[in-house]
């Protein structure tokens, strides 16, 4: 895509962490210094860990916030389906950016994250789409100065070249001051295990209830990773796609069946 034809072009926004989340007002000004014709369709509540999920079982209800921006009752996938499939059915987006959440997505994260579905859903209906984190350290103010000033310049760059149809793009920021930022790293998936565990406690009424905390796990170490890049201060660039076979042991599988 060439940069007179995102100039032009209509950009999706959409996130997991709702529609008042700062990072969707950061995702809004990257989106702004790309084109002119930004809409918005966020959650209205927060969504994180909502994954790739639809709400099939019930009514989804849409309330417009201000001129081309609304939120809605739903997931990320719902919002970009919703947008694409009937608020924008006209003219659909020629872009769909989700984030920047607060927070990085690498690794195992990104099959529960709800900011790497908003982008999956766009990658799934045929439109380019890339999704924004923003690392940050507890109890630290999130950078997200750093996402603004570099977020529009990878977009383009990516946005540059041809993508074969199941790949979409994740982008994490590292947790530094945008001039302290040292590049950008393409890189691969990295693997980080769930550090996910149970809290129990009791409510007024005597009745158990629980909550599901998360952790950052232990990764393995890969120079080559997007937490090895995010780590050193670079931008991560990581390119996803929705096949998710895995082809040597489709192979020995294959093998396997055979020989009955």
């Amino acid at each position: 895509m060439k940069p007179a034809d995102i100039a032009k072009a209509r950009i999706l926004v959409t996130n997991d962490d709702g529609i008042h989340a700062p990072g969707l007002d950061a995702l809004i000004e990257i989106a702004g210094q790309l084109s002119s014709d930004v809409w918005v369709v966020a959650p209205e509540v927060n969504q994180s860990g909502a994954a790739h999920s639809l709400s099939l079982s019930r009514p989804l209800r849409m309330r417009e916030v201000s001129e081309a921006k609304y939120a809605l009752e739903g997931t990320p996938s719902d919002c970009v389906l919703f947008a694409v499939k009937h608020l924008l059915k006209d003219r659909k987006p020629d872009i769909v950016l989700s984030g920047v959440n607060r927070g990085t997505n690498m690794a195992d994260d990104v099959t529960y994250s709800g900011t790497i579905a908003g982008a999956m859903e766009g990658c799934l209906l045929g439109i380019p789409s890339i999704a924004f984190s923003q690392a940050y350290t507890h109890p630290h103010p999130v950078k997200w100065g750093t996402a603004t000033q570099h977020g529009a310049d990878v977009a383009r760059r990516v946005l540059a070249l041809d993508w074969p149809r199941n790949v979409f793009i994740n982008v994490n920021f590292p947790d530094v001051v945008s001039a302290s930022v040292k590049g950008s790293k393409v890189t691969r998936q990295g693997v980080r295990g769930f550090g996910g565990h149970i809290v129990e406690r009791t409510d007024p009424r005597g009745g158990a209830y629980y909550w599901i905390g998360y952790t950052p796990g232990e990764h393995e170490f890969d120079d080559e990773s997007d937490l090895a890049a995010v780590r050193g201060g670079f931008i991560s660039v990581t390119p996803l796609h929705l096949d998710l076979t895995h082809e040597a042991m489709r192979r020995k599988l294959a093998a396997q069946f055979e020989m009955a």
